[in-house]
């Protein structure tokens, strides 16, 4: 029996999506829908969402959900239909994704990042009927032409021309009344990143997003008194589920911060007595960089949860020096798992810092080599993920389906290892891996050297093209001391790493790498930069 599964409520083997056999949770929530009524059923005064000046206990959230819906319905969405939410972190991206719930449609959050091709693209391959999106983003949105399944464009914040009002859409009739929904449906679509091609639709189910929530419930022990903040898009896989879902699995309270900025966190933080979030590394960071930390009441922070790149050393030393109740948890996930697949036991972090954590409750991992075969622990391969919160594939795309999909498992495209314990180690993506000369390096096992330093803020190693080796070590890195040289960091690495995994060349900035939404380095993008410096 796994570490969390002796921990978590009894689970059996069930058939989902099809033919898939997969562990669940005996009792649990059938529905998004469901969850949010046992959360008025059971705290209706309780506080669940907080954004800026505006607060709502759950009864008050249930009321807006139910109004919204009923506006909805009234536009003729119904049960299956697809809602596109172009919306920064606000309440009503909250309050817009219960009531769509309630309808039985289904959501599709768009990044407020994207540019009109990639929204054309994303509504008409999804079919959305209806568009709810911050005015200042109108400008953006495609023509009718170009998206002619949607009927409807709901403007939040403002007026837009063509659009009717947010407030409008509150008017109308109330609707009372849940569409019943299976646990198998499709509750959200969530489109990747697309590194390789098309955005892919990766389709969460009620089956998929309860389990995670259940598993974010259970690890990190979270109670209705607990209070999280937000600061992570609501429109990616980490804002939808350990934000709103875990929330709304504990009967929690909900603080939504519309950006982050190390400096408006740490306030927010010690005015709301947060208790927990999940943030990317980068942004401990930052905080921990900011002159007056000190200076904030965070002694209500019990817990906090981080993923996207391993947590450094020294970042994790700094917070137990300076917040000593707070216990860090490592948490591994994608898309295409509706968020965790491994989580890290808090009090193991330090002891297993290289390793994301154990197979959640009612999940499976695997590590195989490039004929699908299990490889013995220890060994590195890919990384195959299986469980009810796996999601069965993707919208309209059964070749992208069939080709990242097999008897169940989602094929990552991480490079890891198994320990014999079950402890998961990820050392990279596999496209992202550099050959040379015959040997692999892989860039998380160079960053976290170069996270060690003082005078590092962050790092991302990519690889080079080389006519000889193949490919060389190259690092970019961002600093908070300018004077340090790349000699300097060279002699570093070399102190702690094999030589052949030693950067050659460096390019130093103060300026923080990019990032996408979720908090994860663009190595893509890294990579375009340095060969365009090189020509």
């Amino acid at each position: 029996m796994g570490y969390w599964l002796d921990r978590a409520p009894p689970t059996q083997l069930e058939t989902h999506y099809g033919d898939r056999r997969v562990r669940c949770f005996v009792e649990r929530p059938a529905s998004v829908q469901a969850m949010l009524v046992e959360a008025v059923a059971q705290a209706p005064q309780r506080e669940a969402l907080v954004c800026g000046d505006r607060r709502f206990r759950w009864r008050e959230v249930d009321h807006e959900v139910s109004r919204l819906a009923g506006g909805l319905a009234a536009l003729g969405v119904a049960a299956g239909d697809r809602v596109a939410l172009l919306l920064s972190n606000r309440a009503e991206f909250v309050l817009l994704l219960l009531a769509i719930a309630r309808l039985g449609a289904i959501t599709v959050p768009l990044n407020i990042r994207e540019q009109t091709p990639e929204l054309a693209y994303g509504l008409a391959q999804c079919g959305a009927v209806a568009l709810v999106f911050d005015a200042d983003l109108a400008a953006r949105l495609p023509d009718a032409n170009d998206v002619p399944a949607l009927r409807h464009r709901i403007a939040v914040g403002g007026s837009a021309a063509g659009a009717l009002r947010y407030d409008a859409l509150r008017a109308r009739l109330a609707r009372h009344d849940v569409s019943s929904v299976r646990e198998d449906d499709v509750a959200v679509i969530l489109y990747t990143s697309g590194t390789t091609g098309r955005p892919k639709g990766a389709m969460l189910t009620h089956l998929g997003i309860v389990h995670s929530a259940l598993h974010y419930l259970h690890a990190m022990r979270l109670v209705e008194t607990d209070r999280c903040i937000a600061s992570v898009p609501l429109s990616h896989v980490t804002g939808l589920v350990a934000m709103i879902a875990a929330m709304l699995a504990c009967r929690g309270t909900l603080i939504v911060m519309n950006a982050f900025k190390a400096a408006d966190f740490l306030r927010l933080a010690a005015r709301e007595r947060m208790t927990c979030t999940l943030m990317v590394p980068a942004m401990y960071n930052l905080c921990l960089l900011e002159s007056d930390f000190d200076m904030h009441d965070l002694s209500s922070w019990r817990l906090g949860g981080y993923g996207g790149a391993p947590m450094p050393p020294p970042t994790i030393e700094r917070l137990a020096q300076k917040l000593p109740a707070l216990a860090l948890m490592n948490a591994y996930g994608a898309t295409e798992t509706t968020s965790p697949a491994t989580l890290m036991p808090p009090h193991l972090t330090r002891e297993h810092g290289d390793s994301v954590g154990l197979a959640v409750a009612c999940g499976e991992i695997q590590v195989v080599d490039d004929d699908g075969a299990a490889v013995a622990p220890g060994e590195s391969g890919e990384v195959w993920i299986g469980g009810p919160m796996v999601v069965p594939g993707y919208w309209h795309n059964p070749e992208a389906t069939a080709r990242e999909f097999s008897q169940g498992f989602w094929h990552s495209g991480d490079v890891g290892s198994l320990d014999a314990s079950g402890f998961l180690r990820v050392f990279d993506r596999k496209k992202d891996m550099i050959n040379r000369g015959g040997y692999k390096v892989y860039g998380a096992e160079v960053e976290a050297v170069l996270a060690a330093h003082p005078a590092v803020v962050e790092s991302a190693v990519i690889g080079t093209p080389c006519p000889v080796l193949g490919e060389r070590v190259h690092a970019f890195v961002t600093l908070r001391e300018p004077s340090v040289s790349a000699d300097a960091l060279r002699a570093f690495c070399a102190a702690h790493l094999a030589d052949y995994k030693v950067p050659e060349s460096f390019t130093l900035q103060d300026a923080p790498l990019p990032r996408n939404a979720n908090g994860k380095a663009l190595k893509r993008v890294l990579r375009e930069r340095l060969t365009a410096e090189r020509r």
